[in-house]
């Protein structure tokens, strides 16, 4: 018997597996897929073009110290800032410039100046010097499991010395709200409610005011951006794994986990046995739920918690380009390499507003919106020589088309709205494009088990985060009457997004059951 399996090899699931090596465990991750990493790996889709598979920008993981504890870099993990971390193009005809989001904030309020007004460069000084220090306090709660004072405590910024009942409204606010209280221009305000939206929820609902508080945040530490692609952290993880005497296995997918005495079995689909003491499932809560079944769990519980855990219609889809050139966008300052980051292709809340409504009706957005990601300026080791590449993730498009419609009907002229959208802001990069791969939600399911499309994996709603994900009874990265079964990954607190907190908490809750586990059969004896 070994002391734990991982299930699953997602960021959050080596996250833990390291933490669990690194303390002297004996370890095995098992993975379905052939390739590392799920949703955080990077692989060949055009020749010698190495693309990222899902996420690109890792925004949060360089905020928690996960990187440090494991001396990633060691194990060759490096990061490149985005700087500027984010620009917003002016739409055609607006003669004013786009908006450039520095890590420096002088120079982000001087940008805002001139494509805005000198009264919102003076509010966006001051929203991050009040939005810092409450999102430095939540990025705490999303390190720590969600149970206690400590997650009510700054999760409500009741550390920063301002008065509760302003910040539990604050808080809870929705992002448009917070938004119209602050600034004035619509540019702005669109760029931030983008920004912000990259967690799932549309800026209008309730408790997404701290979505878009995160844009303070990043003149801290800006999007980091992983050299050789967003797999590099994965790679990285699975050195320092086997470095501390961990296993991976490949290619071959759970198919059971059952109780077995004192420990539990997990068994493959090829028949893989694997007695372990400890078991931590960092798939989809879903997927954990199907294998705890098939092991004679509870099927009515399960049923329930099937039924209360909301995936949500889909959140989006992608389109990776291979190019000849990076973006030109006329409206970008001649001195600021604006493709560095995030570039945010929306210029009013309407189309946010009108994208998400559509999704819900299970159509196709009016006009998609777009993120695009170009980072084979800041690391070209990504392509061969002359080459480029560029990512345009689009929200909001559903995972089930009104009227039966399939994905496989819409995938192509999908992605030819999604690069016009580019294309209107920085003429003729359409006529650069020379490989194309488009990511539908219903790709994202099959090749990367995102139940949905939901890269979020369940929506990230008020109700649906901190000690409610994704249900009561499951929070805490445990299953009832399950004891030695640990939950992580986007499921669970703190939910999606490339942070490995998830990993780190269901880790040390282990590590400390069994600690204490030894602790009371001494004190039995």
């Amino acid at each position: 018997m070994i002391d734990a399996v991982v299930i699953g090899s997602g960021h959050n699931a080596l996250v833990s597996a390291c933490y669990l090596a690194r303390d002297g465990w004996s370890v095995e991750v098992l993975e379905r897929d052939t390739e590392l990493g799920g949703a955080v790996s990077t692989v060949e889709r055009f020749p010698g073009h190495r693309v990222d598979r899902g996420s690109s920008a890792h925004i949060m993981i360089r905020h928690t110290g996960i990187v440090e504890e494991l001396d990633l870099a060691a194990h060759g993990l490096r990061y490149l800032d985005c700087d500027p971390w984010a620009f917003a193009p002016a739409p055609p005809g607006d003669p004013r410039p786009g908006i450039v989001f520095h890590r420096d904030l002088d120079a982000t309020c001087a940008s805002i100046a001139v494509a805005c007004s000198h009264r919102d460069a003076d509010a966006y000084r001051r929203f991050v010097e009040v939005w810092g220090p409450r999102t430095a306090s939540v990025m705490k709660a999303f390190g720590a499991p969600p149970t206690g004072g400590r997650l009510v405590r700054s999760f409500w910024g009741l550390d920063t010395g301002d008065g509760p009942s302003t910040l539990s409204r604050e808080f809870l606010a929705s992002g448009d709200a917070l938004l119209d209280d602050w600034f004035d221009d619509e540019r702005l305000k669109a760029a931030l409610a983008w920004f912000g939206a990259q967690s799932g929820p549309p800026m209008s609902e309730p408790g997404t005011a701290p979505m878009v508080g995160f844009a303070a945040l990043m003149h801290t530490i800006p999007p980091g951006r992983a050299v050789g692609g967003s797999g590099a952290l994965t790679a990285a993880l699975a050195a320092r794994l086997t470095a501390d005497h961990g296993t991976i296995r490949v290619g071959d997918a759970v198919a059971e986990v059952r109780r077995d005495g004192d420990g539990w079995v997990t068994r493959t689909e090829a028949g893989h046995e694997v007695r372990s003491r400890t078991v931590i499932a960092g798939c989809h809560i879903l997927t954990t739920l199907d294998l705890l079944e098939q092991g004679g769990y509870d099927a009515e519980r399960i049923a329930d918690w099937r039924r209360r855990i909301r995936v949500g219609p889909g959140i989006g889809m992608v389109v990776r380009l291979g190019t000849n050139s990076l973006p030109h966008y006329p409206s970008a300052p001649a001195d600021a390499t604006v493709t560095s980051g995030l570039q945010l292709l929306v210029s009013d809340r309407a189309q946010l507003r009108l994208a998400h409504g559509a999704a819900l009706a299970g159509e196709l957005p009016p006009a998609p919106a777009v993120l695009a990601m170009s980072f084979s300026g800041l690391d070209p080791g990504l392509c061969p020589p002359g080459e480029h590449q560029a990512t345009l993730w689009s929200q909001w498009h559903p995972y089930r088309l009104s009227g039966g419609r399939r994905w496989s009907e819409f995938a192509e002229s999908e992605g030819d709205r999604i690069v016009g959208e580019i294309d209107r802001l920085a003429p003729g990069f359409a006529e650069s494009v020379t490989h194309r791969l488009v990511q539908t939600p219903a790709d994202l399911e099959s090749e990367l088990g995102l139940i949905g499309g939901n890269v979020m994996h369940v929506e990230m709603s008020l109700d649906q985060m901190f000690m409610w994900r994704p249900l009561p009874e499951l929070a805490g990265h445990r299953v009832p009457d399950a004891t030695g079964l640990y939950l992580t990954g986007a499921s669970t607190h703190p939910g999606g997004g490339v942070s490995g907190s998830s990993g780190r908490s269901a880790a040390r809750i282990a590590l400390s059951d069994a600690r204490f586990g030894r602790l009371r059969r001494l004190l039995r004896r």
